[in-house]
């Protein structure tokens, strides 16, 4: 099931100093539900409603959660995290000749601080973080491919790593699946018939981006941190967390608290897409990480999007005369196109030039 975190928090190196608004208060973890996912994946009606009555509760009131017992495979995830290990290994040529500035379709390498998620804080050169984009491999014949629609086409996949291909491709089906699952939990936790999104899941814009987060020394403040605080983008993000720690989620009470490693769970929160299809009922979580254990960290986070023309209006069961719709309906596409363009310079540069 799960393993209780030391309840002093995570490791910090004594070569590190954190800025007071960077310090995060520790908390119990029963205070974050851990939810065990078994009963809706194999579960009847009843099970599956009251599973999906638990992840709305925490969807409404945190904002995040953990699950257990989610049927993506413990052997698997360990070699996802080998591999991406792996490639960040390599020197840095190696890794820039999948370098994501080459892509039509934004995947691939991005260096370090070549993502900057709190632009207005962070002045210092950006995350202080490395990773790779991976998402649905499309090939260049595909309908959507053909058409130019942004954000479809083929990954850049390593030449030089036997295995990583296969492990990592394995990973994101496995992922995608529980996406599929999650999304029906939420359409139950929102009062609507527990397929109601799968109309727009016939080819989910979902992408896994391992991540490596050195580790950070000295004097630290918001100028530059391992991920600026920010929200996600999309639907929803699955991460996998390693055992180093550094992330902190806000919660609804607007403290920022330490999300800890818990063994065979994996991290879900709400991003911004989500929020808006929901008037805000499901908040999006503002989170951020600060590597101080004085080792190198890694994590998986799973963003699961859905289809590029899919509608993203307020839901009937979250808005009424009391509650008006708070935001245009969008497409799930060009919300996307929206928040990129807004973090990576060079793709909000390259949009531009076409």
């Amino acid at each position: 099931m799960t393993e209780s975190p030391d309840p002093s928090g995570p490791a910090r190196s004594a070569a590190a100093a954190l800025d007071p608004a960077l310090l995060a208060a520790r908390i119990p973890l029963d205070a974050v539900p851990a939810i065990d996912l078994g009963d809706f994946l194999t579960g009847g009606p009843a099970e599956r409603k009251q599973v999906a009555r638990r992840i709305g509760e925490a969807c409404r009131n945190i904002g995040f959660f953990y699950i257990v017992n989610h049927g993506v495979p413990a052997d698997l995830r360990a070699a996802a995290f080998a591999e991406a290990k792996r490639f960040f290994d390599q020197p840095l040529a190696r890794k820039l000749e999948i370098d994501i500035e080459r892509s039509a379709c934004h995947r691939g390498y991005f260096k370090l601080g070549g993502e900057n998620l709190d632009p207005e804080k962070q002045t210092q050169g950006g995350d202080l973080k490395e990773g790779i984009k991976i998402g649905r491999d499309l090939p260049r014949d595909h309908p959507l491919v053909r058409a130019g629609t942004p954000l479809h086409g083929p990954n850049q996949w390593p030449g030089d790593l036997p295995g990583f291909q296969e492990t990592l491709q394995s990973y994101f089906d496995s992922l995608n699946n529980l996406g599929r699952q999650l999304m029906q939990a939420f359409a139950l936790a929102l009062e609507l018939p527990e397929d109601h999104f799968d109309r727009d899941l016939e080819l989910p814009m979902a992408t896994v981006g391992p991540l490596h987060y050195p580790p950070q020394r000295g004097r630290i403040s918001e100028a530059q941190i391992g991920a600026g605080a920010h929200t996600d983008f999309g639907c929803l993000t699955i991460l996998a967390q390693d055992e180093i720690g550094g992330l902190q989620v806000r919660n609804a009470a607007g403290d920022w608290i330490d999300a800890p490693f818990v063994a065979d769970s994996f991290v879900v929160n709400i991003g911004d897409m989500m929020a808006r299809w929901t008037n805000d009922i499901f908040a999006s979580t503002q989170h951020r990480v600060i590597n101080t254990s004085g080792r190198e960290r890694y994590s998986l986070p799973f963003f699961f999007d859905p289809d590029h023309d899919a509608e993203v209006s307020c839901l009937e069961t979250c808005c009424g005369p009391d509650r008006p719709a708070k935001y245009p309906p969008t497409t799930g596409l060009q919300h996307l196109l929206d928040m990129i363009n807004a973090t990576f310079d060079y793709h909000r540069d390259k949009q531009a030039a076409n």
